[in-house]
């Protein structure tokens, strides 16, 4: 049995069926988060988890144990939230304190654990700081030592870096995922970013419309979309009809399925391109962006606009209206 199993969850608020009869297991230590758009039920199941929804129909089991009916205080749960909940009128020390105090944690016994909860957050110095004196990042520590100072048997953190800046959550991202593996942590993480959920994740659950659309590793849920939906969600792959893949490579695919290509699959170049095993084709380059340390070109094959992404390498760039050749791989076409 797995650590954690959810059965045939049914969730409703008024008409609207949130969660559709999911069903996942996650094992002890592991890192799982649920990625999907807003509104797609992930948060919902997280809070179905923590107790702080009810259920109406199938059950949740933690350990061996229905904590369906259970008391959020009675399941051992930690949470994370996107807005840090902080005590304004305690210090830091005080507000990770707290839990323990009001289990009548020995004295001794809450100031060495406090003690290496900041340790383990990289809050030293900061102890006796009150939350309107530090960061966001720093106040997003403090709730998450919070949170594990009472060793909880799951880590629930619903979208907890959401209003961090870009620089920032990439540091707590690297210390979220450091701390749980430190601790032997069972973590469940909500986020809509899909480079977060990629970066972080030992599984990846793709919600969609109340549903698990796709779930895996990250690499195989990123390599291997199952629909047009993941496909579009996870990768920003493009995705042709049968119609358009024939404009664009001229070879005749399965009528009636997508296929689905990442950006990053493609070669392009000013010389056409010399290789027996692959599609090869010509078009105009029509706009480019940069994203980072790769440059997205759209480029028009036969009417059909294709994103292509190459390393933005100052003496191989590709003006706009220049003609370009391109190439891809038979194995990166995948049909849906």
């Amino acid at each position: 049995m797995a650590y954690i199993e959810f059965k045939n969850i049914d969730k409703f608020f008024g008409r609207n069926h949130v969660l559709r009869g999911i069903n996942m297991e996650i094992e002890k230590g592991q890192f799982v988060t649920l990625l999907g758009p807003s509104g797609c039920g992930k948060s919902t199941l997280l809070r179905c988890l923590a107790g702080l929804e009810t259920i109406d129909g199938g059950a949740i089991f933690l350990d061996g144990e229905d904590i369906t009916r259970k008391d959020p205080k009675d399941r051992n749960i930690g949470m994370v939230f996107q807005h840090y909940s902080l005590f304004p009128n305690m210090t830091v020390a005080e507000n990770i304190a707290f839990g323990l105090k009001l289990k009548k944690t020995d004295r001794a016994v809450i100031e060495k654990k406090v003690a290496d909860a900041i340790r383990m957050v990289e809050l030293e110095g900061k102890e006796d700081q009150y939350p309107s004196n530090l960061s966001g990042g720093q106040q997003q520590r403090v709730a998450l030592a919070r949170s594990i100072v009472m060793e909880p048997k799951v880590l629930l953190l619903d979208e907890p870096l959401s209003a961090i800046d870009a620089k920032l959550r990439k540091s707590l991202q690297a210390s979220i995922k450091q701390i749980t593996k430190e601790l032997g942590l069972t973590a469940v993480f909500v986020t809509h970013d899909q480079d977060e959920a990629m970066v972080m994740s030992d599984v990846i659950n793709l919600f969609h419309d109340g549903k698990i659309e796709q779930s895996g590793d990250p690499v195989s849920v990123y390599t291997r979309p199952v629909s047009s939906f993941a496909a579009g969600f996870i990768g920003n792959y493009n995705l042709l009809s049968v119609k358009d893949f024939t404009l664009v490579t001229g070879k005749v695919r399965q009528s009636g399925k997508e296929t689905a290509i990442r950006p990053e699959t493609f070669t392009i170049s000013h010389q056409p391109i010399k290789n027996d095993d692959e599609y090869h084709f010509e078009g105009i380059v029509e706009s480019n962006s940069p994203r980072g340390n790769v440059l997205r070109y759209t480029v028009n094959v036969n009417g059909v606009r294709i994103h292509i992404d190459a390393l933005f390498r100052s003496r191989v760039l590709f003006e706009d209206g220049s003609r370009v050749y391109v190439s891809v791989a038979e194995k990166n076409c995948i049909v849906l």
